[in-house]
């Protein structure tokens, strides 16, 4: 059985596009917030997710993901309400940054991790538009607070890179990452 060690819909959804058969099983295991290195703190607590699930699913295959935005070496994770989202996205205004997200596959006594990374380009934004986009509510469970595929649409310019990765989940990697772990999606 595969299991995303995950509780975002987003997530899931995308899942459903490589296999139909697999669980939902939440970590709850608290992760690490700081290391220098944004690629390597993705990795690390897509890693922490997928190993806390298979100690307890032990015959299964756990696959983890964690997704962080960085801007100039900050890290943005999920804001801490309204406020938080709102300066959040006053920062991206006008910039571009990169969506990192870290993953891991459990298989056995082994763990396969990989990450991607995708570059989003974000117009100009008002205060007003911002507040606008803020009250709606999307924002505030999203690292980066925005949503690539809900209504931040129209503030992005373009990506490069994978848009699956933008939404939580980079599907080519995912599946490249699945193969060397012996595993056909």
């Amino acid at each position: 059985m595969i299991i995303l060690a995950s509780s975002s819909p987003r997530r899931q959804e995308l899942l459903k596009k490589l296999c139909d058969d697999f669980k939902i099983e939440v970590c709850n295991a608290p992760e690490i917030e700081n290391l220098e290195n944004p690629t390597e703190l993705a990795i690390k607590n897509a890693t922490i997710k997928a190993e806390t699930v298979a100690q307890i699913f032990l015959n299964d295959i756990v696959i983890g993901a964690d997704t962080i935005v960085v801007l100039n070496g900050e890290i943005f994770g999920k804001p801490h309400g309204e406020r938080g989202a709102f300066e959040m996205l006053k920062k991206l205004s006008g910039k571009k940054h990169e969506v990192i997200t870290g993953l891991a596959i459990c298989k056995g006594s082994k763990t396969y991790n990989a990450s991607e990374v995708t570059e989003v380009f974000f117009g100009e934004m008002t205060d007003g538009e911002i507040s606008e986009y803020v009250a709606t509510g999307e924002p505030l469970d999203k690292s980066g607070s925005y949503a690539l595929q809900g209504g931040a649409a129209k503030f992005i310019e373009k990506i490069h890179g994978d848009w699956s990765n933008v939404v939580g989940l980079p599907l080519y990697r995912l599946r490249i990452l699945a193969k060397s772990a012996g595993i056909n999606f």
